[in-house]
């Protein structure tokens, strides 16, 4: 169910802490100010270490709420099922309980999306291990789950355009099919714009039309808009 973005009431502005989990690597920034902070995580990583690492670089950090973008499906700020690149224990996960402070759990390619959201009907495309996917269309957020629909010889969008189609096929094919998904998705779903983020976007030197490069620091703003934009609705 999607939620959409109003401006907060005055008052003083509370600090939100957001985290961003992916398989190489859990960050974070808080909304007051300093540098991101950062520490490896990996294919072992468990929610209950994850807490661990966040606790030890929010040291000296004080915050009001918590965003975490999480890689994998999310419903009622809890992950459904455990991530592909990460340990075991994540579905069902209680984040709140834990950090003793209210905490929004979104998945981790709506929340750059949120982040690089500019107006009207923008889809977010995240190239990385995987196929992020997400739209928010005049400021309701949807998490999108396009990378396992079928594409070509029996394989998925995700098999092409994620890593595994990367290593496998090499930058020139990849990039071909990354062109051709982007207009496909783009024919299929009438967005105003496209924002291409991820790991890998960095590998194009060029971009489909009608798209824009997208920043993977914008995953924080993203965060701070959760709790900040009472107009979004997630």
């Amino acid at each position: 169910m999607a939620k959409t973005v109003k401006k907060a009431a005055s008052g003083p502005e509370q600090v939100v802490l957001a985290i961003d989990i992916g398989g190489s690597h859990v960050k974070i920034l808080a909304s007051d100010g300093g540098a991101e902070r950062r520490a490896d995580s990996g294919p072992d990583l468990t929610p209950r270490q994850m807490i661990d690492k966040v606790k030890a670089l929010a040291e000296g950090l004080s915050y009001d709420v918590v965003s975490m973008g999480y890689p994998g499906p999310v419903r009622q700020n809890k992950p459904t099922r455990d991530p592909m690149n990460l340990g075991k224990g994540w579905a069902g996960f209680d984040f709140a309980a834990e950090f003793g402070k209210p905490v929004k759990v979104v998945n981790d390619a709506l929340m750059q999306a949120i982040g690089s959201y500019e107006g009207g009907r923008m889809l977010f495309l995240g190239l990385g291990t995987g196929l992020g996917a997400a739209m928010v269309l005049e400021s309701v957020a949807q998490p999108m789950e396009l990378a396992h629909l079928p594409y070509k010889k029996g394989g998925s969008f995700e098999d092409y355009v994620g890593e595994r189609g990367l290593e496998k096929r090499g930058k020139k094919k990849w990039r071909k099919h990354v062109f051709d998904v982007v207009d496909r998705l783009r024919a299929g779903l009438q967005p105003d714009y496209v924002v291409i983020g991820g790991g890998n976007v960095d590998k194009l030197d060029e971009l489909p039309a009608g798209s824009r490069r997208g920043d993977n620091t914008r995953a924080f703003e993203g965060g701070f808009r959760l709790w900040r934009d009472k107009a979004l609705i997630v």
